[in-house]
């Protein structure tokens, strides 16, 4: 018995999408393989394996496809990868410069993989890249090449055989057709590349107190925060963190993201742009409040209402935490 050789499309949607734009791309990619997964907050991902008979056509040509009917119905242009697995897949999106597709035949995956930086691959944290650049290691190929024993004394036994894992292309998870995940983002794509550690802290607590701002509009709470980093080479990092109790306070959640900031020791990193994503959302009449001596916290939540209600009245730009004022 042989097993099909599964065909995975990573699409990147160069476009600001609402919650139900996003749900439309969703249906439209269903109606071309009903093997769609969400990829929030702009991308999704396509397992066209079982479509390729129907259609009658090449992967590349139902990529093509799919990236023309988002074209042609939302005026939606897109960006692609073609592999053997999803990870593959979402790095051959990487590389794709805007309006093109990248395709990595399953038999030239391991050839695509070795002259390219360590850092393409999911999951390498400004910390392994470190770890992995003290000794020299700065393409896919040198991993693959060092001795199993050897990567395991630099990273620890369970990170280095992900690593090496990942490092040969290996993939196994499927396509999960799902509905968009319930979240909120907020984004900012930088004027420049900018390398000034107060611009990024700004940059975050912008996008925190906008996140903070739309939950208490809509009455929600968040107990989940994800911060990703875009660099000048295309690369990214992404990191989450659990909040202690459910919140929509902005304070809570600047406080949170700035600690996701520090945490990847950004430095002197050449930054394009910042995404701030908050999930698991609930009614805010659901959450709680850990009981506080500090008549400060107090304080503080009566001037938050008291600054939306402002913004409500005279628009979002009639009051503004002091450190994002002009």
């Amino acid at each position: 018995m042989t097993t099909r050789q599964r065909h995975i499309a990573h699409l990147y949607l160069h476009a600001a999408l609402s919650e139900a734009q996003y749900g439309d791309v969703i249906e439209l990619m269903s109606g071309i393989t009903p093997h769609v997964q969400a990829v929030p907050p702009n991308a999704v991902q396509l397992d066209l394996t079982s479509a390729l008979r129907y259609f009658g056509l090449s992967p590349y040509d139902v990529v093509q496809l799919a990236k023309m009917r988002l074209k042609a119905l939302y005026d939606i242009d897109s960006s692609a990868g073609l592999a053997g697995n999803r990870m593959l897949a979402a790095m051959a999106a990487d590389a794709s410069g805007p309006g093109d597709t990248t395709w990595v035949p399953a038999g030239h995956a391991a050839d695509w993989l070795y002259p390219r930086p360590v850092t393409a691959l999911p999951g390498i944290g400004r910390s392994t890249a470190d770890t992995l650049s003290r000794y020299g290691l700065h393409t896919i190929g040198q991993v693959i090449d060092l001795p199993a024993g050897t990567l395991q004394r630099l990273l620890g036994a369970g990170p280095a055989r992900l690593l090496a894992e990942r490092a040969r292309g290996h993939d196994p998870r499927p396509v999960t057709p799902s509905e968009p995940a319930e979240h909120l983002v907020a984004d900012l794509v930088l004027e420049r590349d900018c390398l000034d550690p107060a611009q990024h802290h700004r940059a975050v607590l912008e996008l925190a107190d906008q996140i903070g701002q739309r939950l208490r509009g809509e009455r929600q709470i968040t107990s989940r925060l994800t911060l990703t980093v875009r660099y000048a080479d295309r690369s990214s990092t992404t990191r989450t963190r659990v909040l202690s109790e459910p919140t929509n306070h902005s304070f809570a959640l600047a406080t949170a993201a700035l600690g996701l900031l520090t945490a990847l020791g950004l430095q002197r990193a050449r930054v394009r742009a910042f995404t701030i994503r908050a999930d698991d959302l609930l009614p805010a009449d659901s959450a709680y409040r850990q009981l506080s001596l500090d008549p400060g916290d107090d304080r503080a939540r009566a001037a938050e209402a008291a600054a939306d209600r402002a913004r409500r009245r005279f628009g979002p730009e009639a009051v503004r935490p002091a450190s994002l004022a002009d």
